[in-house]
């Protein structure tokens, strides 16, 4: 075994786990990230990863394999850069423990990230939002799973890392009921829920007569939905509604989507920026911002306040005989 795996290995037991406490979310992203990695150099380059040394993952292999995820999965590039800063984490790690691969760790390093094009969020309507309400089949348990689970994704906001954390002890009925959960970056924050989702929920937790510990959304086994099962859960619902409502058709509708649809719908209502920033639990409400630029009705109510200047329609005039002639042929 070389000295890159029991690198790897401390990196993520000592530096991540013990050091630095990360999350469990920050754990699975740096893992899959190696784990993309390690798969990639043993397809192009035939070096078994227990077999890999800190040598063999040079800069020009490090940049292979970021224009690999671009150009054959087709990630994005916030992807692409997510996994070059799990690259860049394991370096910084790898220099204090093999300083004498200062110099090839220094190239790795020097890898940039890539700029990143700012879209327009995409979100879901009134129309949609109720379309989509609508897509799950009542009749079966599942479908009131997925409900509940579609209805508090749009009503609160959260992100699908915080809905798949959610425990039935989170839910707090009564006046004012809420949901606490853990955020991102380890934020607690409480987000109050409406009657409707409010009565939803109570009677999604006596149907499903789960403890006070177990997830509030399970699967069939008792356990936690994943990340990729509310993906897959929202998709097909957004599929079914779709035929109600054609227009869903146009999106690309995820987790996210829904995340995006609740700041939409909470800025069209007349909420400040600082208290939907609160809301969906952002750092800065800088990042609260992006639903000022998608909200064409701010822009529309700005252009109605400015007076139009006294334009004429005016009709092209040849200012030559020759022009004229040519202009009616």
């Amino acid at each position: 075994m070389t000295a890159l795996a029991p690198t790897l290995q401390t990196f993520f037991t000592q530096r991540l786990a013990a050091q630095r406490h990360a999350s469990t979310n920050t754990i699975a992203s740096y893992r899959d990230t190696f784990r993309l990695l390690l798969t990639f150099v043993q397809e192009t380059k035939g070096i078994a990863p227990e077999r890999l040394s800190i040598e063999d993952l040079d800069a020009p292999l490090v940049s292979d394999f970021l224009d690999y995820l671009e150009t054959r999965r087709g990630v994005t590039a916030r992807t692409r850069n997510s996994r070059l800063a799990a690259i860049h984490s394991l370096f910084r790690f790898a220099a204090l423990c093999h300083p004498e691969h200062l110099a090839l760790i220094q190239r790795v390093l020097a890898i940039p990230a890539k700029r990143a094009t700012n879209a327009v969020v995409s979100y879901l309507t009134k129309q949609e939002i109720e379309a989509l309400l609508r897509a799950p089949d009542l009749s079966s348990r599942t479908g009131r799973r997925d409900r509940a689970l579609l209805l508090v994704a749009i009503q609160t906001g959260l992100r699908v890392s915080e809905i798949t954390g959610l425990k039935c002890q989170d839910v707090v009925f009564g006046t004012g009921a809420y949901l606490n959960c853990t955020g991102k970056g380890r934020k607690q924050r409480s987000t109050p829920i409406r009657r409707d989702t409010t009565t939803i929920l109570r009677a999604w937790i006596n149907e499903y007569d789960g403890s006070q510990a177990d997830p509030l959304f399970p699967r069939p086994g008792g356990k936690p939905l994943s990340r990729d099962a509310v993906s897959r859960i929202v998709a097909r619902h957004a599929a079914t509604a779709a035929k109600q409502c054609p227009s869903i058709a146009k999106k690309n509708v995820t987790p996210h989507v829904l995340r995006h649809s609740c700041a939409m719908q909470l800025q069209l209502a007349g909420v400040g920026v600082a208290v939907i920033a609160l809301w969906l639990g952002h750092e800065s409400i800088r990042s609260t911002d992006i639903y000022q630029h998608a909200d064409l009705a701010i822009k529309e109510r700005a252009l109605e306040c400015i007076a139009q200047p006294p334009t004429g329609r005016g009709r092209y005039q040849p200012p030559d005989a020759l022009l004229a002639f040519l202009e009616r042929l």
